[in-house]
């Protein structure tokens, strides 16, 4: 073999294997890297086409609740990721500000209306029962008194008794709310969508996620992409219609049965606008979409594609990743949460318990299509058995003895790196040399969490480098050199907790 650097010696083992010894310097390296290209060290090169990640996307019908912060901390990082290892990323949030649920939203904010007015509804069981909605209510009475009031006898009347069918007395309660109210419903309408939307987007920007594209559901109705779509599905003959119903032939592209697209009283269907949002991702100009969905979503994923597929579409394109539940518990207590109900935590009463970062790091600790029990008090516990504590404590250590040391962090560039050499010292470099490789096999595998497992294990070897031998040592190129390293860790630390939109605190 040519004489390498790299290489100490190599020597035949016997039994067909030859020994290489590294060279101390081969590990070492990186640590000149990591300080030459400070943020940019691990970033892929740029890759072609156009990535979009689709996440969160819950029905403004209110507050976020501690599930859909599960897919916004995994969404947001798995884009960050994807962004440095050189994607062209594009974050979506999908607002499904069309069809019964926000409908259902309108109407149990007019009810609450009705009854400051005195006009008592029999309040849905299954309507939104959360304060926010008579908070909404106020809000509609405070800017225009009681222009929306009608009796409650009058839309009784127009609703099918809620027993036995409590859904067929929600629907009726609508459709008079919509009668006797006329174009007015769509103010409430409006007010809730805004009210709650705003809501949604202040409590995401709060938490560090944020969105390129806000894409309106309603929007593919009034350019008429959703009846463009189910009309090429008729064309290409995929489309037959029973009692009344338009149906789409989803069983013979993989579903278990077919599906409504549009119903027999002409509307359509939740799925028939979710075929045309896909196809309008197509048309933009996407060569890969990665939705994020809940894992009670799992039964769209083959009807989705297959739609694309009856489309003569890119199926393929589509990447579907599945977030499963969060179960919270306080001490033991575990907490239950219905949206319709309001009796759930929020995102944002869980966000002002743990703080940010916590709930960011404690998200990822397991991967996503995997069930979640979310300690909180081990989340706010400020000890080492903490994994964002952990983490953010090697940053701030590394912070701490450059303090104490007072130099000129620029000079380490040209620490004697020949200085390091012990076990733990070439542990870490090797550590610090995985990185570009963890960003790649992260954004191919749609693992973020993988992130969050390595920066614990960087920080335990820190950690444990640390306590073992001292840095600021009476012998200056050994100094410089394990500050160095020191610093090399803490911006490889800084970067990996940024890509998961975690803080790196300078002093704790």
């Amino acid at each position: 073999m040519p004489v390498s650097p790299w290489i100490i010696k190599s020597e035949v083992a016997g039994a067909g294997f030859i020994n290489f010894t590294v060279a101390p310097g081969a590990k070492t390296a990186v640590v000149a890297a990591v300080l030459a290209q400070g943020d940019n060290y691990g970033r892929g090169a740029k890759k072609p086409g156009k990535l979009q990640v689709e996440f969160v996307s819950a029905n403004p019908t209110g507050p976020l609740h501690v599930g859909h912060g599960r897919g916004a901390a995994f969404g947001a990082s798995l884009a960050n990721v994807l962004a440095f290892a050189g994607h062209d990323v594009c974050r979506e949030y999908y607002v499904n500000d069309a069809g019964r649920q926000m409908d259902i939203l309108a109407l149990s904010t007019w009810l609450r209306y009705l009854e400051s007015f005195s006009e008592h509804v029999p309040f849905p069981p299954n309507a939104y029962q959360g304060a926010y909605v008579g908070e909404m209510a106020a809000q509609v009475k405070e800017a225009h008194g009681d222009r929306y009031v009608h009796p409650a006898a009058a839309v009784l009347a127009c609703a099918p008794p809620i027993e036995p069918d409590v859904e067929a007395h929600l629907d009726g309660l609508i459709a008079a709310a919509k009668d006797l109210l006329g174009e007015e419903w769509h103010y409430i309408h409006q007010h809730v969508l805004s009210e709650q939307l705003a809501d949604c987007r202040e409590d995401l920007e709060a938490y560090g996620v944020h969105f390129d594209c806000w894409f309106s559901e309603r929007s593919l109705y009034d350019t008429g992409m959703v009846a463009k779509a189910v009309a090429e599905l008729e064309k290409r003959g995929h489309i037959y219609v029973q009692d009344g119903a338009k149906w789409f032939r989803s069983s013979s592209f993989g579903d278990e049965k077919d599906r409504v697209v549009q119903r027999d009283n002409g509307l359509f269907t939740y799925f028939a606008s979710d075929i045309a949002y896909h196809w309008n991702k197509l048309e933009r100009g996407f060569t890969r979409i990665v939705d994020i969905w809940g894992a009670d979503h799992h039964g769209y994923i083959p009807r989705v594609r297959g739609a694309l597929q009856a489309l003569e579409l890119d199926e393929q394109a589509l990447e579907v990743a599945l977030v499963q539940f969060v179960s919270l518990f306080r001490g033991t207590e575990k907490v239950s949460m219905s949206t319709r109900a309001g009796s759930y935590v929020t995102l944002r009463e869980l966000r002002e318990e743990v703080g940010n970062d916590a709930c960011r790091f404690f998200y990822l600790l397991r991967k996503q299509d995997q069930s979640l029990d979310f300690d909180l008090d081990l989340a706010k516990s400020q000890s080492t058995d903490n994994p964002v504590y952990y983490v953010q404590y090697a940053h701030a250590r590394v912070c701490s003895v450059l303090q104490q040391w007072g130099g000129d962090v620029q000079t380490l560039n040209n620490a004697d790196l020949g200085a390091l050499g012990s076990e733990r010292e070439l542990a870490l470099a090797a550590k610090l040399a995985a990185f570009p490789e963890l960003i790649e096999s992260t954004a191919r595998d749609h693992a973020p969490h993988a992130v969050a497992f390595w920066l614990r294990e960087l920080a335990a070897e820190f950690h444990a480098w640390y306590n073992a031998e001292r840095l600021l040592v009476d012998d200056e190129a050994q100094k410089l050199a394990r500050l160095a390293l020191a610093v090399a860790v803490r911006q490889v630390i800084c970067t990996g907790l940024r890509l998961l939109g975690v803080s790196a605190p300078d002093a704790m």
